[in-house]
């Protein structure tokens, strides 16, 4: 489990199939085979590494679902490790498993994002998101659509200050409300039948 809090802006070095090698500045000799790393938000696993550099597989699923497909050589990556048990929790619980992509409509300092409105109803406003990987809070929403407020720091710190309009960017919503809606979605059919 990640916390949304952005450790690092690495970058893609490159890519063979479906075989990614990513750099993380300052890193060197701190990787483990089979450790997880969340790359722009999604959860992968290192199957090897040399210096800065390490390396992961990418299954279609994630390929499909996620903007990796679209990074070329040299764009930068947010990364995160998963938090240990004692760490601070200062993001929110974030899985590293993507729902969809969506599409930046309008960039920074208000960040707008469209996506398929069959996400709609895990979107609550001053509810949580993660985009990127970076653990937000929506300021405002509409059908197929939120927009979350990017301070100076995090545009600094993350990609979210490079993206522009017509961006693709990876959304995993909140845990909680997927779970909630799931819950109550099967007690709405339970009344029905």
């Amino acid at each position: 489990m990640f916390t949304g809090l952005v450790q690092s802006q690495g970058s893609l070095l490159s890519r063979e199939g479906s075989r990614f090698a990513f750099v993380w500045p300052g890193a060197a000799g701190s990787f483990v085979v089979g450790e997880s790393i969340s790359v722009n938000g999604c959860c992968l696993t290192v199957v090897g590494f040399e210096g800065e550099s390490f390396f992961v597989d990418a299954i279609d699923e994630t390929l499909a679902r996620t903007n990796l497909n679209q990074l070329g050589a040299g764009t930068p990556v947010n990364l995160e490790r998963p938090m240990s048990v004692g760490d601070s929790f200062g993001g929110h619980m974030v899985l590293g498993h993507v729902d969809t992509t969506g599409i930046v409509m309008t960039p920074v300092p208000t960040l707008r994002v469209a996506f398929e409105d069959t996400y709609d109803k895990f979107v609550v406003e001053k509810g949580s998101v993660a985009i990127d990987g970076v653990s937000l809070t929506v300021s405002d929403l509409g059908a197929g659509w939120l927009e979350v407020s990017i301070i100076p720091h995090t545009a600094t710190v993350t990609t979210l200050g490079l993206r522009t309009a017509g961006d693709k960017v990876n959304l995993e919503f909140d845990i909680i409300a997927k779970h909630v809606a799931v819950m109550i979605e099967a007690q709405l059919g339970k009344l029905s039948r």
